[in-house]
């Protein structure tokens, strides 16, 4: 066995161990489910990133990003970052208010309908059950990868590892983990990328000497590499997909379960908002870095096939030994952290929103229905063959159809009633799931402009406008919302807000800084080297990547500006 499979065993157990060890403080269900709601910053940001940041981030995306997409993966502002931020001032705070136990427990609650609860709990099932089965898979990839064993064995090891350690601690193990992974898989990814980026002798000429690659031309162009072959036959296609998918992924950040239930666990409003902020800071910095790295592995090796291996292959050739078996333990990580997250989600659902209303199991038998729910995720692993990328995009922006109007319209509409949020969330669903489907084996074809996201969006407001002017807001429903809308004396506390304020503070300057480094270190050397600079030598301001780079101040800024009022407006203490 080598030092790389030796670091990714020995993590794997370590992980094991100490999920097994929190276990052990578990004695209710409000522990299982949501860890006490005792949990600080600190781990609330570990476990956002983490469950997002699975083997899909450093496998699929990264290499999504080798075969070609390099230049808009780093130029694209942080679309999708940003639903952290708007969806813990517009919807989490008022999620943790509730006090549910799961985020369909809470629609449930807001609407006085279990019907709408067991809706919200199906789709977490189905959805979260293929996203389950995606990391699973991919982390069974690089585990047969680095052990020379079988893909099959290598499934059951993965399985065993997450699934123990997930049944027996619930949201306490669940957390404390993910938040151990997220420490390593950063300190990892930073480190490798800094010496990759060293070895080619720096950012700058890293980036001039890709703009002259000739096998492939375009992939630090703002586009990446376009037509024949690919998805997207001219430049505006990719631009069109890029945005959509981009803004279809912010709201999943902002409302989906995996990640909003995050901020059920929160000692405070405070914390998740603290939280929130610092994850879409720390995963717009973290894929800048991998996608950037994924990219520049062209430089040493332009024809890793499949291109999902192409962070494998270069953590075994690219770096010292050790650097590139942390770095392979940190991508297990980053996928078991999803995994524990996905099938903790979906055992939690199966046991405590898809019952008949008043009917909860006790800790005993949902642990026992959640190694039930495992196995067959398992099972599936093995007759469904992996495509890691496309059913990460497929499978996620389930959520923004389904669950995005319902979810925000909980909060800030008084309209909304209970049918319509049940037809609201099963409409968005179907009218996603069947178009994409058929886009998917290529019965249809989808315009980039007019995807299954924005179909199922648009299916979900009809539904929910229609019922609701046909069906009447009940004296319950009213009285949740008033309730859901006063503030919790504890949290109006002026020291508290003002470490608060801390943090929109940072993402306005993050958006001032990024322009400035992005044009040096980026655009003037991508320009140079694809002889694209102006005829004094300057920058080319009339080109895409130019342009692009001035978008994040028009992004963040505004956000962090937005965050500031609201924080001030809802917890200072005088109001």
């Amino acid at each position: 066995m080598d030092l790389f499979a030796a670091t990714t065993l020995i993590s794997m157990l370590i992980f094991f161990a100490i999920g097994n060890f929190a276990g052990r403080d578990v004695k209710k269900l409000d522990d299982y489910f949501v860890a006490g709601r005792r949990a600080p910053t600190l781990l609330i940001l570990g476990t956002l990133v983490a469950s997002v940041f699975s083997s899909t981030i450093f496998l699929g995306e990264a290499g999504f990003t080798y075969a070609g997409q390099m230049g808009p993966y780093l130029l694209f502002p942080g679309i999708a970052a940003t639903g952290y931020v708007y969806g813990a001032l517009l919807f989490g705070r008022y999620l943790r208010r509730s006090r549910a136990p799961t985020v369909a427990d809470y629609f449930g609650q807001r609407f006085n309908s279990h019907r709408v609860q067991q809706i919200a709990g199906a789709i977490i099932i189905a959805a979260l059950g293929v996203y389950l089965l995606v990391v699973t898979q991919g982390a069974a990839l690089l585990l047969s990868d680095l052990l020379s064993l079988s893909y099959s064995t290598c499934l059951i090891v993965v399985w065993l590892t997450y699934t123990i350690f997930t049944i027996y601690s619930g949201s306490k193990g669940v957390i404390l983990t993910d938040t151990l992974m997220f420490l390593l898989f950063a300190i990892a990814t930073i480190a490798f990328s800094f010496v990759v980026i060293g070895d080619l002798g720096g950012v700058a000429a890293s980036i001039e000497n890709l703009a002259r690659l000739q096998e492939k031309p375009d992939i630090a162009s703002w586009h990446g590499v376009v037509g024949p072959g690919t998805e997207w036959a001219k430049p505006i296609d990719y631009l069109i997909w890029a945005v959509t998918i981009d803004a279809a992924w912010s709201v999943v950040y902002a409302v989906s379960p995996w990640q909003s239930s995050r901020h059920l666990m929160a000692r405070s409003e405070h914390v998740v908002i603290r939280a929130a902020i610092y994850t879409c800071l720390c995963i717009s910095f973290l894929q800048i870095l991998i996608y950037g790295v994924g990219g520049l592995i062209n430089l040493h090796n332009p024809d890793i096939t499949p291109s999902e291996t192409a962070m494998i292959w270069a953590a075994k050739n690219l770096v010292p030994d050790f650097l590139g078996a942390l770095l392979l333990a940190g991508i297990m990580a980053a996928a078991l952290s999803s995994a524990s997250t996905f099938l903790s989600l979906i055992g939690f659902s199966a046991s405590n929103d898809m019952l008949p209303r008043g009917k909860t199991l006790n800790l005993s038998n949902t642990r026992k229905l959640m190694l039930a729910i495992g196995a067959l995720a398992l099972v599936a692993s093995f007759f469904i063959p992996p495509n890691i990328f496309w059913l990460t995009l497929f499978v996620g922006t389930v959520f923004t159809s389904s669950w995005g109007p319902v979810a925000l319209m909980s909060v800030w509409s008084k309209k909304i009633t209970a049918q319509a949020a049940f037809w609201g969330m099963a409409v968005g669903f179907v009218f996603n799931v069947v178009p994409a489907g058929l886009d998917y084996i290529e019965i249809i074809s989808l315009p980039h402009y007019f995807s299954a996201t924005i179909i199922g969006v648009l299916a979900s407001l009809a539904a929910i406008y229609i019922v609701s002017a046909r069906t009447h807001v009940t004296q319950e429903e009213q009285a949740f919302l008033e309730n859901l809308h006063k503030t919790p004396p504890t949290d109006r506390d002026a020291r508290l807000t003002r470490t608060t304020l801390i943090a929109p503070v940072l993402l306005s300057a993050y958006g001032l800084i990024i322009p400035i480094l992005m044009l040096n270190f980026y655009v003037i050397p991508y320009q140079r080297g694809a002889g694209r600079l102006a005829a004094d030598g300057g920058i080319n301001w009339l080109t895409g990547e130019a342009l692009l780079t001035l978008t994040s101040p028009l992004l963040y800024v505004p956000l962090g500006l937005f965050a500031i009022k609201m924080i001030r407006r809802g917890y200072n203490a005088k109001n």
